[in-house]
């Protein structure tokens, strides 16, 4: 699952321009869930069209099969594969296929015994699908909508972490071209293998270079400052930073770019100039600018 570069170009522009780019992500996330539900409840049609019995086996026989991702075979039975991590140390076929069917029984009982219970409620899906259509019982039903409510959890938290760490480096790249920072200053060709894992890098052309992070986390969350300090990094780029992040962030002597506040994007041209990197103040049409940049990054 990725971002597309559209997404990601407007989460670029809404970051610089001071805006909140957080829409940009859930219109994804209910793109990619709509097209998942379609997908998948024309895997459940085709799975109860297979069936041969009455009962719940058509769904394990079908949706729970060896041949399914791993992926796959952990959603439909309403696990993720995070789950899986921490409760078998271990994402193997075996252990998710094992994982898988476990869950999906225990499941399966659960919602028996709702069902069992009297309470005066139900719940039938009809699916048509190309022309064919099924009916669900409750049991199915539920089943099947809790599936889709697991899946929309998993693009949720998968997609949110994907736009931060997609963001980073196009992000930083366009605050460089934005200042016409000449390429040697900052091409990631030039990164030692061991420091890779920094988001960014500023080269100064002397004995010192600047580890940059970028955190699009939201204002109070400390995990914004606390992964600057533990990855030793000069620089914080971030969408929002709360009074105490940044008391601790210019205490420590780190550099901080808040994109939301009044100044936003503009404060890292004042930290290039701090830190002797060439650099001209911005002066032009910003989304005129901002198009032409992204256009050469993701072109």
């Amino acid at each position: 699952m990725t971002l597309t570069d559209t997404v990601l170009q407007n989460v670029i522009r809404k970051l610089i321009k001071n805006q909140d780019y957080r829409i940009e992500v859930v219109t994804l996330i209910d793109a990619e869930f709509l097209q998942y539900a379609v997908d998948f409840f024309g895997q459940v049609v085709q799975a109860k069209l297979k069936s041969t019995t009455i009962g719940s086996e058509w769904y394990r026989d079908e949706l729970l099969k060896s041949g399914l991702s791993k992926e796959d075979l952990a959603i439909n039975s309403g696990l993720n594969m995070k789950t899986i991590q921490n409760m078998y140390n271990s994402t193997t076929r075996t252990v998710v296929l094992d994982a898988a069917v476990e869950h999906y029984e225990a499941l399966c009982s659960t919602v028996n015994s709702l069902v069992e219970s009297g309470k005066d409620i139900n719940i039938n899906l009809s699916i048509k699908f190309h022309g064919v259509s099924v009916d669900l019982n409750l049991n199915e039903s539920l089943i099947v909508i809790n599936t889709l409510a697991v899946k929309r959890a998993a693009l949720r938290g998968g997609l949110w972490s994907t736009a931060g760490k997609r963001a980073e480096k196009p992000l930083l790249t366009t605050l460089c071209q934005l200042f016409n920072v000449p390429v040697k200053y900052y091409d990631r060709k030039q990164w030692p293998y061991t420091v890779r894992e920094t988001d960014f890098y500023l080269f100064t052309g002397g004995t010192k270079n600047y580890k940059c992070e970028v955190k699009l986390m939201g204002k109070g969350n400390p995990e914004s400052a606390d992964a600057v300090f533990a990855r030793d990094a000069n620089i914080l780029v971030a969408d929002k930073l709360s009074d105490t992040n940044k008391r601790q962030l210019s205490h420590r002597g780190i550099e901080w770019v808040e994109l939301r506040s009044k100044r936003g994007y503009k404060k890292f041209f004042e930290i290039l100039n701090h830190i002797a990197i060439p650099a001209t103040e911005f002066s032009g049409t910003l989304d005129k600018r901002l198009d032409e940049i992204l256009a050469d990054i993701f072109g």
